[in-house]
């Protein structure tokens, strides 16, 4: 055999085995006691924009079942859940609820979220300019609301 025949022989060997090799899901509750309180409208743009990667529950595409793509997508939400998880938001403390609030804003208002290349293979969670008005409307809210009760416990 030649030595480009014996390659790709060993090549698609491996991408069999690494089929075997999976990541652990994150498929937790969608809703616990630390999920952020949040109305119907809210609640269902950030479940379809969000949520895959900022929650307990993501909802896996079929193409995440192939490897490299599914250890890939799964970098990507353990790394979206690191920066900011809505399941565990309530467990927050003040200050740092504060902060993601302040960086969902900016999220929104520079377009960087959800990401480009998320909804470039998704794009049903593309926001709309009213969903983003909603979202920055409930940021905002949201934040004055913990920060009048800060105040008013003092």
């Amino acid at each position: 055999m030649s030595k480009k025949k014996i390659i790709i022989i060993i090549l698609v060997v491996v991408f069999v085995l690494i089929q075997f090799i999976r990541p652990t899901r994150n498929l937790g509750n969608q809703e616990t006691e630390n999920t952020i309180f949040v109305t119907t409208k809210v609640g269902n743009i950030l479940q379809n924009s969000c949520y895959d990667c900022h929650s307990d529950y993501t909802n896996y595409p079929w193409y995440t079942n192939i490897q490299p793509i599914g250890w890939w997508m799964q970098h990507h939400v353990d790394e979206g859940k690191e920066e900011l998880n809505f399941s565990a938001f309530e467990s927050y403390s003040l200050k740092r609820k504060l902060k993601k609030l302040k960086e969902i804003k900016e999220q929104l208002e520079e377009d960087e979220m959800p990401l480009s290349s998320y909804t470039l293979i998704h794009d049903e969670t593309k926001l709309s300019p009213e969903e983003k008005i909603t979202l920055t409307n409930w940021v905002d809210e949201t934040r004055a609301y913990l920060s009048d009760s800060v105040h008013s416990a003092k």
